[in-house]
């Protein structure tokens, strides 16, 4: 078989997904060789694993405003608050699960709202039910113990850069000038393509369609990630933080906030 390459990402409660991806370099801080026995010869996987900067948290959008610097200058905002949650769930180890994470639950519910594997999991960490569970991957988990509420004035600092990552507003089936920015034909009588998307590829040859053609189809409702966005305000009393900038989704969306990756600085060079 040889060396596989595993990537993983996680979806609500800790479900993961499996897909190929490009076979990494042994010598990367990014990879962990597992070795494992199938077949006629021994074989390693490699499992690669993308690292996050810090600790994270996550929030619920409330809406944008307008914020006023003390020097007058006038500047849009999203305004994240925080339910109850941010609670420390399990911490894995290279020792016992292959790779360094906290897992984290956020945004409490009534316990008939998830299932007995899921309480038992949650009860097994002391918390209370949760809706929402997410891993950060971290070099180190040093610190950090099953039950530990994460406090956001201890990790996020006016004027720090965040990530903040979250499913976008979906648009539903869209054309290819709204979707995709295309240019429109002329709008003028006797035109027979106003908005039409035009030639889709050649004839005889190849005689299909590649895959990947930019397309009409479904806008939007996708994970989006926005990178390096300034804090503004944080405001414990409201339990609150204003971030410069458009957020992805609408009000009520749910958001995961990560100290911003600086390559060299916060994370280690792959």
């Amino acid at each position: 078989m040889g060396l596989l390459s595993l990537s993983f990402s996680v979806t609500s409660h800790g479900s993961l997904l499996q897909r190929n991806s490009p076979k990494p370099s042994s010598s990367s801080p990014f990879v962990l060789k597992l070795s494992t026995t199938g077949g006629r010869r021994n074989n390693s996987t490699v499992v690669r694993m993308s690292y996050e900067a810090g600790i994270g948290v996550m929030g619920t959008k409330l809406g944008m405003m307008t914020f006023i610097e003390p020097e007058g200058k006038v500047v849009p905002v999203t305004v994240v608050g925080f339910r109850e949650g941010n609670v420390v769930t399990q911490v894995k180890t290279a020792a016992t699960d292959g790779y360094d994470a906290v897992q984290v639950a956020y945004r409490r519910v009534r316990e008939t709202k998830l299932t007995k594997p899921e309480m038992g999991h949650l009860q097994k960490a002391g918390a209370v039910a949760m809706r929402h569970l997410q891993e950060f991957r971290l070099v180190s988990t040093e610190g950090f113990e099953a039950g530990q509420k994460l406090q956001i004035e201890e990790i996020f600092k006016e004027g720090d850069f965040v990530d903040v990552s979250g499913k976008s507003i979906g648009k539903g089936f869209q054309g290819g000038i709204k979707r995709h920015n295309f240019a429109r034909g002329p709008m003028s009588h006797g035109s027979k393509s106003h908005r039409q998307l035009g030639s889709i590829g050649a004839g005889t040859t190849p005689g299909k369609v590649y895959k990947g053609k930019k397309m009409p189809g479904r806008m939007g409702n996708a994970k989006t990630k926005i990178r390096k966005l300034q804090v503004v305000k944080i405001d414990m009393d409201l339990r609150a933080i204003m971030i410069k900038g458009a957020l992805p989704g609408k009000p009520g969306n749910l958001l995961r906030i990560t100290p911003a990756k600086i390559v060299g600085k916060n994370i280690p060079k792959s």
